[in-house]
């Protein structure tokens, strides 16, 4: 009888510990997947710097408008093009290097601009892929899409493609 009052207490007590096992939950699993991937991944390449994206704007004072550099980071340059006291348009140019979701969208594109895929994104942007790398953007909510693109014309594309 001690004998397996004994073996049931050791029952007891394993099934107690295997159910206070702790299931990993979807966070747990997602942290852990993370980790993996980051751990598998090649590092990812560096951005170019935003100072040596400047050269490519269109020039201050093309068509009587200013061009003000507004933001400048490795990878991004953003400039406001200014007429009379207004903003015409928000150009940028970014560079997509290891943003596979910001290269997808010129999969479909049917146009182009100086034979890069050019796309339009909603009703106010433009933009287009230079050497599959660099996204060039005009966006304007008062100049309709073949503006921007001659717009998109004016940015040195081609010198872009050499970088």
């Amino acid at each position: 009888m001690k004998h397996s009052l004994r073996a049931t207490a050791l029952v007891a007590v394993a099934l107690a510990l295997a159910a206070c096992k702790k299931e990993p939950t979807r966070w747990d699993q997602a942290a852990a997947s993370a980790k993996s991937a980051a751990a598998s991944d090649q590092p990812a390449p560096e951005k170019v710097t935003g100072g040596s994206l400047n050269k490519f704007f269109p020039p201050d004072g093309e068509s009587g408008a200013k061009r003000v550099f507004t933001q400048e980071k490795d990878g991004f340059v953003e400039a406001k093009l200014e007429k009379e006291g207004a903003t015409l348009a928000t150009l940028a140019i970014s560079d997509a290097q290891g943003d596979d979701a910001a290269k997808k969208k010129f999969e479909s594109a049917s146009e182009n601009v100086a034979s890069f895929p050019l796309v339009t994104v909603g009703k106010n942007q433009s933009a287009a892929l230079v050497k599959g790398r660099y996204q060039v953007k005009v966006s304007s909510t008062t100049l309709d899409a073949p503006a921007r693109k001659t717009l998109l014309e004016k940015f040195d594309l081609q010198g872009l493609a050499k970088l």
